[in-house]
């Protein structure tokens, strides 16, 4: 099984490293990970990377017990943060990811050039879905295309077979992210396929049923769905079976009234993302949508809004409205012009 997919891994990281990074001759290109991280997916970027003149380095760590800041006390912080400091570009394939970690936040700050792409927890099987078989200036026309029309509209409703039906209305002025996989430009990206954005909060009522994922807390694919009742954006009711309660328990334990409120909503539109478990990969799933609970970052809402934590859930074959005309059925794009874009993706 080490030659699974051995060609086309060579492939998909040959365009990560010269058309979503576009490495120049000479540049530091910092690669880390963990134990947990899939070492066929690193070599093979370290030797895509180092074919086009740059200069790969690759960092591994122990696995840390938990992401971000939550990481710190397990991580060699001193000499992380001042490899970071004089890096080009990032890829980081770490299983419990350096995001919002203290090394990312100072070398975000202090290193203006840095390049960083977001690539938790990839293995080779996904590496070759949703990055080597990816039409990318397609993706990018679509994805501009649907962010376009999404925003434009005032009113917003969503549902799905497994129960959810939810309506929101968008808040003029505020801006999208939007995951076109290219991290050619200083900053943090992430893999392509992902739109997200934060509504007006009071205006989110209704039902939302994950029946994908929910991380944290749970881990993997949901075993039964978690049903949600929204009002004012506010979850007012948690039901299922035991990951529900237990999803409910973890927000409570915070004590804190955020943990309870929408964050943001997202598209999910990479051709080859399958339910796998993975959030990175989950949150990508076409056809899906996304909410998020908890802290919302400065890059959604102007100042952000503070919550000790963060949590997303998957809600698989969306049918979307916008002010009314339905532009997606179960999934699948009814948009005449999305549609045409979509079928050169290969949906």
């Amino acid at each position: 099984m080490s030659y699974y997919y051995e060609y086309e891994l060579g492939k998909a990281a040959k365009i990560l490293c010269e058309e979503l990074f576009k490495l120049k001759p000479g540049e530091t290109f910092l690669i880390t990970a963990d134990t947990e991280s899939e070492k066929r997916v690193v070599d093979a970027t370290a030797r895509a990377a180092f074919a086009c003149d740059a200069k790969p380095m690759v960092i591994y760590t122990a696995s840390p017990l938990g992401v971000g800041k939550a990481a710190d006390p397990m991580l060699p912080l001193e000499s992380l943060t001042a490899a970071l400091l004089k890096a080009d570009a990032w890829v980081e394939f770490n299983n419990k990811w350096l995001l919002y970690s203290t090394p990312y936040d100072i070398a975000m700050k202090e290193n203006p050039k840095l390049r960083h792409l977001c690539l938790v927890g990839m293995n080779v099987d996904m590496m070759v879905r949703c990055i080597g078989r990816v039409d990318y200036p397609t993706l990018e026309k679509f994805e501009k295309l649907i962010t376009d029309k999404t925003l434009s509209a005032k009113h917003i409703r969503i549902t799905t077979p497994a129960g959810t039906d939810v309506e929101f209305d968008n808040e003029p002025g505020r801006k999208p992210i939007m995951e076109l996989g290219y991290a050619d430009t200083p900053g943090s990206h992430m893999m392509a396929g992902q739109i997200g954005w934060s509504p007006n909060f009071e205006s989110i009522n209704g039902t939302i049923v994950f029946d994908g994922s929910l991380v944290p807390p749970c881990v993997g694919i949901l075993k039964e769905p978690v049903r949600l009742t929204v009002e004012k954006g506010v979850i007012v009711k948690i039901e299922g079976g035991k990951e529900a309660a237990e999803f409910e328990k973890w927000l409570k334990s915070f004590n804190h009234p955020q943990m309870l409120r929408l964050a943001h909503v997202c598209y999910g539109f990479n051709p080859g993302a399958r339910l796998t478990g993975d959030i990175l990969e989950d949150e990508r799933v076409w056809g899906a949508t996304e909410w998020g609970m908890g802290n919302v970052g400065g890059i959604l809402v102007p100042g952000g809004i503070s919550g000790p934590s963060h949590s997303d859930g998957i809600c698989l074959n969306s049918s979307v409205w916008l002010d009314g005309v339905q532009i997606m059925d179960k999934g699948q794009v009814l948009d005449p012009e999305l549609k045409e874009l979509a079928k050169k993706l290969g949906m």
